[in-house]
């Protein structure tokens, strides 16, 4: 009897482990074809050759898509985890949802650390060095010199790297026991390199999220229709109408730029199609998405950032006064034992609402920032290159979107894996320093955002406004004048 126990053991133990890879395999499959998808959406067509520069860039893409897949999945991960912990407590004994258990998201968890690690560290700096290299002088050009010529960069790159963690480490911690155990490569080295890039992706989020959330309102209003008070848009439409006529007048019959240059109206050819475009969209858009969706909108945009800054109030109060708030505290009381929201499944729907939010405002955020401006990628109008860049940051931006949401105590979900690894998270000054910047900081953009207004028209009162103080385009875009000698403003 013992026996069979021991072979329906080992039986159950397989088809666990075939059942949990299979679940794996279908998720990330859907992942890489959508990513694969968008990033053949803003690819440069012009790269599409017939030689040895296609292969590369065949490579370079499907690295590209592994890494924008792995990082879908580092985004979904703790929403997954969350909404599976409130499915199994709801439905504990249900037949159907038995291979939904504790052991895959364990697995789902390492399985994104270790493809994090291996992306960030491996196949991203072999996609760029590979889409870069040439060759070593002397050798037969061919994929074989690209490939070798990247391999001993990627070496050198790990020698680097490697030199600067035992220095840093050294100086930080001078102690033998921490600059000894860096020889161990894969117990410490690499926890302990990916422990700082999740530091610095933590800090990258400090400073992209509050930017993102106070620019999500100018984003939304962008894409949505405004109400329409106090405006004639069929007036707005014949001065536009008129302006486009004149400027293909002047653009028909200049043959010499007298008074302006040709790229020069042209490009105000198009500034003024796109307004007009916008004017008649206005105009064809229906009474309830001008007058409900748009304040609609704006209400729940405002709900959300406020819910988060009251979140990350509550989080800096439960510091100060509970040791199990710390983002590496006591352990929880497992995957579907227990609630983690003391509002239950709408708790815990709301947490995903908000980890969600959050990552969009970290990508407008990251996006809007005046040194990331050029890695905006095009519709088919984007590099490689820029690609790779694109990828890279996406990366780091989402392993550490579970860290910053569990340490600003968004959700009291555990970190699992390697997630809950890291050496800073248990250090409770840097908890709470992150915890009173990210509030500060947030605060600070929203005030600023939404007193915009009130300043530009103090500017303008006070006769400040020719001074160029307002961080507004809007009063300098008021007063050029366009190519046929009159004013712009509508």
């Amino acid at each position: 009897m013992e026996g069979q126990d021991e072979v329906s053991a080992r039986e159950q133990h397989f088809h666990s482990q075939v059942r949990e890879s299979t679940i794996c395999f279908l998720l990330f499959a859907i992942l890489y074809i959508v990513s694969y998808f968008i990033i053949t959406r803003y690819k440069r067509k012009s790269d599409e050759q017939e030689d040895e520069d296609a292969i590369v860039n065949r490579i370079s893409l499907f690295l590209s898509t592994f890494t924008l897949a792995v990082s879908a999945g580092a985004v979904l991960l703790l929403p997954f985890s969350i909404i599976s912990n409130e499915i199994l407590l709801s439905f504990p004994q249900n037949y159907y949802i038995q291979w939904l258990n504790g052991s895959l998201i364990h697995g789902l968890w390492n399985l994104a650390s270790l493809f994090s690690n291996l992306c960030l560290f491996v196949l991203m700096p072999f996609a760029f060095f590979f889409l870069e290299s040439e060759g070593f002088a002397g050798l037969k050009k061919g994929i074989r010199a690209r490939i070798l010529e990247t391999l001993v960069m990627l070496i050198l790159l790990a020698l680097l790297i490697l030199g600067i963690v035992w220095v840093a480490s050294a100086l930080i911690d001078n102690d033998a026991a921490s600059m000894e155990s860096l020889y161990d490569l894969w117990e410490f080295y690499l926890p302990y390199l990916y422990s700082c890039i999740s530091l610095m992706g933590c800090l990258l989020l400090l400073l992209c999220t509050p930017v993102g959330l106070s620019r999500m309102f100018t984003v939304m209003g962008q894409l949505l229709v405004k109400p329409t008070i106090l405006e004639d848009l069929d007036e707005q439409i014949y001065i536009i109408t008129l302006e486009e006529e004149a400027l293909q007048r002047r653009l028909s019959g200049l043959s010499s730029s007298v008074e302006y240059n040709v790229t020069e109206l042209e490009q105000e050819l198009e500034n003024v199609k796109i307004l007009k475009k916008k004017l008649e969209r206005r105009k064809k858009a229906s009474a309830w998405e001008r007058n409900l969706v748009y304040p609609a909108v704006m209400v729940l945009l405002l709900i959300e950032t406020s819910i988060s800054v009251l979140l990350v109030a509550c989080n800096i109060l439960c510091l100060l006064v509970d040791e199990t708030a710390m983002p590496k505290g006591t352990r929880g009381p497992g995957i579907g034992n227990a609630s983690l929201s003391a509002f239950g499944f709408v708790g815990a729907a709301l947490e995903i609402i908000l980890i969600f939010y959050l990552m969009v405002s970290s990508v407008v955020g990251f996006y809007s920032l005046r040194f990331f401006g050029n890695f905006i990628p095009k519709k088919d109008d984007t590099t490689m290159t820029k690609i790779i860049g694109n990828c890279v940051s996406i990366l780091v931006l989402s392993s550490a979107l579970p860290v910053m949401s569990r340490t600003l105590g968004i959700t009291r979900f555990d970190l699992l894996g390697d997630f809950g690894r890291f050496n800073w998270l248990g250090n409770f000054y840097i908890v709470l320093s992150y915890n009173l910047l990210f509030a500060i900081v947030t605060t600070l953009c929203l005030v600023r955002k939404f007193t915009s207004a009130v300043r530009e028209e103090l500017f303008k009162a006070l006769g400040l406004h020719k001074l160029h103080l307002s961080d507004t385009p809007r009063d300098s875009d008021t007063a050029k004048p366009s190519a046929n000698g009159h004013q712009k403003a509508l």
